[in-house]
């Protein structure tokens, strides 16, 4: 029984603690919602129709006030008292723990703020506008009356400057006026918004007509004065030039400046019928391209120039060169009866010789093209720059093809006094191994030496044949080197292998009485010394005196080396 007692309290101090936690709960809920009332009521709506009351109160402005004065009214004295009423029933179904009751009151409280939180705001943005339509009216209409009486006393002072054009820009001027008296009608009857719209309107038209007063002086000077100025002078500029035997008729420039000339007087037109976007497109096109006829004509006179300066001077270098490369082939005839030359090398004068044949053609046509005054000399110019550097180009090739002829000769004579050092180093080689003191040279060294010779007998009979392919000689004078350069190497190696093996049997041979062993080792080394195999006798040699006194070969090396300085 008290098990159930005790089950029964636990339940009920659950219960308890929980409905107190609800009670938190939706006191803090209640407290969330009694803030939001309290923003609805601190908006600035009473502070903003103070303003208002600031206006001209008429017409659409007295009516809006009105409007807006009741719904603040409406809300103050009817929807806020009603939403305290419901807070306060809230507040009691908390305290007798009806949760329920509670959470459905405070939802219709939360739609209720919601609904007049949104009145608030909807009368806050249409107060702004209002206010705000009238600042922007006043400030934007004050700039537009400046501009406006600015830009007539600019065309009424100016009015030369603006030709034709002067007529309908006074007319777009005068335009403003009604719509200037109908804003200021518009704003002392309260209709603010209403006068937005002209102002809004005025804006756009003043921004074109103003934007009209700057563009059309500087347009129509462009179109009526300076670009015929222009057009005139490169006229006078091609009649001289022609004059000089100047060659024009591919540049076209009178057809052309017909052409700007008509479109000129539709581009006037639509400058006095207030069209500028085309005329101002149109007038830096034809700006560009006069530019351009002038860079054109410059180049003519500038190409010219280089005609006269270079015409002489490339035909010697014409003749020059003709001469040289012929010489080169001359030349090239003679040096093929000794030496033999790649036949792409050897195509070289021939192909020289049909280049310069060209070039000679293109000088003589150029001469005649110059002679007939019927060709531009921009043309002539480049034709001329590019048989100069065609000539350049044969120039150095055949240059580079006459210093090759040359040093073949040369190459010859260092081929000759190479082998010559070569067959005196191998007659060194031979005679050093047959002055060293050793029983015979091995039979690998025999056959060095013989290849070694081979090797020198083909260098020199490939010098001997007519014609002398070099390359060829070149190629068996690397392997000869080569091999003379290995033989050398390893009789000297050789000579000192015998030497060392000699001091090393001296210095063994004061131990051979006390020690068989070594004596033993020693006459290997020996007998391999007279079978000429002369490494073996040294790794022999060697072995027995280090194995009977470590460190001995060292001393015994240094003072091999040392003899064989002195001798």
């Amino acid at each position: 029984m008290m098990k159930y007692i005790i089950i029964a309290v636990i339940i009920l101090l659950a219960l308890i603690i929980l409905g107190f936690l609800f009670r938190k709960k939706h006191y803090a809920e209640i407290e969330r919602l009694e803030q939001l009332k309290l923003q609805i009521q601190n908006k600035p709506i009473l502070e903003e129709l103070t303003k208002v009351k600031q206006l001209n109160m008429n017409g659409q402005t007295e009516e809006m006030f009105e409007r807006w004065r009741n719904i603040w009214t409406e809300v103050m004295d009817v929807h806020i008292p009603k939403i305290d009423a419901s807070m306060f029933d809230a507040e009691d179904a908390i305290e007798r723990f009806k949760f329920g009751k509670a959470s459905s009151i405070e939802s219709e409280i939360e739609t209720r703020i919601e609904k007049v939180d949104q009145q608030m705001n909807e009368i806050l943005i249409e107060l702004e506008d209002l206010i705000g339509s009238e600042e922007k009216n006043r400030s934007e209409m004050e700039l537009m009356k400046d501009q406006y009486r600015q830009a007539r006393k600019n065309l009424l002072a100016h009015q030369h400057s603006y030709g034709a054009a002067a007529a309908p820009l006074e007319k777009k001027l005068e335009s403003f006026t009604p719509l200037f008296n109908e804003y200021d009608k518009l704003t002392s009857e309260g209709n603010y918004l209403k006068a937005r719209e002209i102002v809004m309107g005025l804006v756009e038209e003043s921004k074109r007509v103003f934007a009209l007063i700057d563009d059309i002086p500087p347009l129509l000077s462009d179109v009526q004065s300076r670009i015929p100025s222009y057009i005139n002078e490169l006229r006078n500029g091609q009649r001289e030039m022609e004059d000089q035997s100047y060659y024009l008729n591919h540049l076209e420039l009178g057809s052309q400046l017909n052409g700007m000339e008509e479109e000129l007087v539709v581009l006037k037109q639509n400058i006095i019928d207030l069209n500028t976007e085309e005329p101002k497109m149109k007038v830096e096109e034809m700006k560009e391209k006069i530019d351009s006829f002038y860079e054109l004509l410059e180049r003519e006179v500038e190409a010219k120039h280089y005609v006269d300066k270079h015409k002489v001077e490339v035909a010697n270098q014409l003749e020059v060169v003709s001469r040289d490369t012929r010489d080169m082939s001359d030349e090239c005839a003679v040096v093929q009866l000794s030496y033999k030359i790649a036949e792409s090398d050897a195509a070289i004068p021939k192909s020289c010789l049909d280049k310069m044949e060209e070039l000679h053609k293109r000088f003589d046509l150029l001469e005649s093209r110059l002679n007939e005054d019927q060709s531009a000399y921009s043309n002539l110019a480049e034709e001329l720059i590019d048989i100069r550097e065609d000539l350049l180009k044969v120039d150095q090739i055949q240059r580079n093809f006459t210093d090759s002829l040359k040093s073949l000769r040369i190459d010859e004579h260092e081929a000759r006094a190479k082998l010559e050092t070569l067959k005196r180093t191998l007659q060194e080689t031979d005679r050093m191994l047959h002055k060293a003191n050793m029983p015979g040279i091995p039979e690998e060294m025999d056959v060095r030496l013989e290849e070694a010779e081979e090797h020198l007998f083909i260098t020199m009979q490939g010098l001997q044949e007519v014609p002398l392919n070099m390359k060829l000689v070149d190629n068996y004078l690397v392997k000869a080197e080569k091999c003379v350069d290995e033989v050398e190497e390893k009789a000297k190696e050789m000579v000192e292998n015998v030497r060392l093996i000699e001091r090393i049997i001296q210095y063994g041979n004061r131990f051979r009485k006390t020690n068989p062993q070594m004596n033993a080792k020693l006459m290997e080394a020996e007998e391999s010394f007279r079978q000429l195999r002369y490494s073996k006798a040294l790794e022999e040699a060697a072995t027995a005196v280090e194995s009977f006194e470590p460190g001995s070969m060292k001393r015994i090396e240094v003072l091999a080396k040392d003899e064989a300085w002195h001798t």
